[in-house]
């Protein structure tokens, strides 16, 4: 995952501002006690003269213990990422602070990073020890997939003493890469899901002519194998029969379709049911991978946002990971026939579909109900979409009064159109998934194990 964090940079401070030189609290309070000798001044003129040279004095210490603070631009500032950043997931950032003087110094930072990463960015205090370089992490846990902006890191240090301190900031300016999350809701569950897929792998090798494609040519027996399986050409040029001999499919066609439509920007809990999707999808196209699938992705919404073709290894998965990232959502519905056939254009043979969508609550039949029957003449379709959640528990409730009974009955209707137009999808031979936002990741795991178990490719 090291590829994935965003790179690591540095650069000397600056001085922010044209003098970019305060007093400090303690040197405000010191000028203010000065003050309080104004009382004794209705008494004796001299202490008016007091007053003056105490602050003064307290002036030129301040002046002085500015002085011998380091210049901006003689402080190196750094910021490196510790971990990738992902959606509802903690990301660390370390800053480290360096400068050649002889003092030790006290800092609070804060890191301009964009309100999309964090909502409020803390202040960070730092002891500057002097010739080495000093450090300071913090975390959060970013809410938007996508490009976002972190922008300059701004110092205020002073000494030891306190007078005075100075103001600086580092040009670290860059962009950073959101990506979904790809933790389920148990820890477990992508390592359960590895393992079955490896001990998968491990029957296949043992268990041969399950699958549909050829692997190779043996003496046919009696009363075991299918006369269907005869291959007469070889057993013409031999003389004996010859059967053919098929092993489980390897490098299928998985398609990842994923709609970013309105109905995908509600909200589950802290996340965008977008973000789920997403985050279910990068954890099928891990184990497919795995698996030696070769796995591509179309994100559409009005129009296609974005095409991964086939591929298969390490890098492809970075592509994958990078256009998921990239995916928004939009206010409008999507377009769910020209997804529909864009992928029809882009695969042309046989493969697995994952369609990631939610249904539109309409009197007519949704059309991404009718993009699913288009890509069903062809591939093979699992269609997922999220359950209800709200919808649900209003179900679930018993109606205290008469407005409550109504809005029950509603959503039983509405439960009810959901599971007709699924019921229809199935009837026609495709796979469906509808689960809360939270089992997404776990449940499409599995029933892609189980596609490529039955081999239904």
């Amino acid at each position: 995952m090291s590829a994935l964090l965003p790179t690591p940079i540095q650069t000397a401070a600056q001085r922010r501002g044209r003098f970019a030189f305060a007093l400090t609290p303690r040197t405000l309070v010191l000028l203010t006690a000065g003050v309080s000798w104004i009382i004794l001044a209705f008494y004796a003129k001299v202490f008016l003269v007091m007053l003056a040279a105490w602050d003064l004095l307290v002036l030129l210490l301040a002046i002085l213990d500015g002085l011998r603070l380091p210049r901006p631009d003689s402080l190196t500032v750094s910021r490196t990422w510790l971990s990738v950043p992902a959606v509802g997931q903690e990301t660390s950032v370390e800053i480290e602070i360096s400068h050649p003087g002889s003092a030790v110094l006290t800092a609070k930072i804060i890191d301009d990073l964009s309100p999309s990463l964090i909502a409020s960015p803390p202040e960070l205090p730092l002891t500057l020890w002097p010739r080495t370089a000093s450090a300071v992490r913090y975390s959060f846990s970013p809410c938007e997939r996508g490009d976002h902006r972190a922008g300059r890191i701004y110092v205020r240090y002073r000494s030891r003493a306190g007078m005075a301190e100075r103001w600086a900031f580092a040009d670290l300016a860059q962009t950073i890469r959101v990506f979904p999350s790809l933790r389920s809701d148990s820890e477990d569950d992508l390592f359960l899901a590895r393992s079955r897929q490896i001990e998968m792998q491990k029957r296949r090798e043992q268990l041969r002519g399950q699958g549909r494609e050829f692997e190779s040519l043996r003496e046919y027996r009696e009363g075991g194998d299918d006369l269907r399986e005869v291959c007469w050409t070889a057993s013409a040029r031999r003389g004996i029969l010859i059967c053919r001999q098929y092993q489980v499919e390897r490098s299928q066609p998985v398609w990842l379709v994923l709609d970013t439509g309105r109905l995908l920007n509600a909200r589950s809990g802290p996340l965008a049911r977008l973000d789920y999707t997403t985050a279910a999808a990068l954890a099928v196209a891990q184990i497919a991978l795995l698996s030696s699938d070769r796995v591509g992705m179309l994100g559409y919404g009005q129009a296609v946002q974005q095409r991964v073709p086939l591929g298969r290894g390490r890098s492809h998965f970075r592509q994958l990971m990078d256009a998921s990232a990239l995916l928004h959502t939009e206010p409008g519905e999507a377009a769910h026939l020209v997804a529909a056939a864009t992928l029809e254009h882009m695969q042309r043979t046989r493969g697995l579909i994952l369609w990631f969508t939610d249904l539109a609550e309409t009197a007519m039949r949704p059309e991404v109900i009718d993009g699913a029957f288009q890509l069903m003449r062809r591939h093979l379709l699992l269609f997922v979409v999220p359950a209800p959640e709200e919808i649900m528990a209003l179900v679930a409730e018993r109606p205290r009064n008469i407005a409550q009974m109504f809005e029950r009955a509603a959503g039983q209707e509405m439960l009810q159109r959901r599971e007709l137009l699924l019921a229809r999808l199935r009837s026609r031979g495709a796979l469906t998934v509808q689960v809360p936002t939270a089992q997404i990741s776990a449940t499409v795991l599995n029933r892609y194990l189980e596609v490529k178990e039955a081999s239904l490719l």
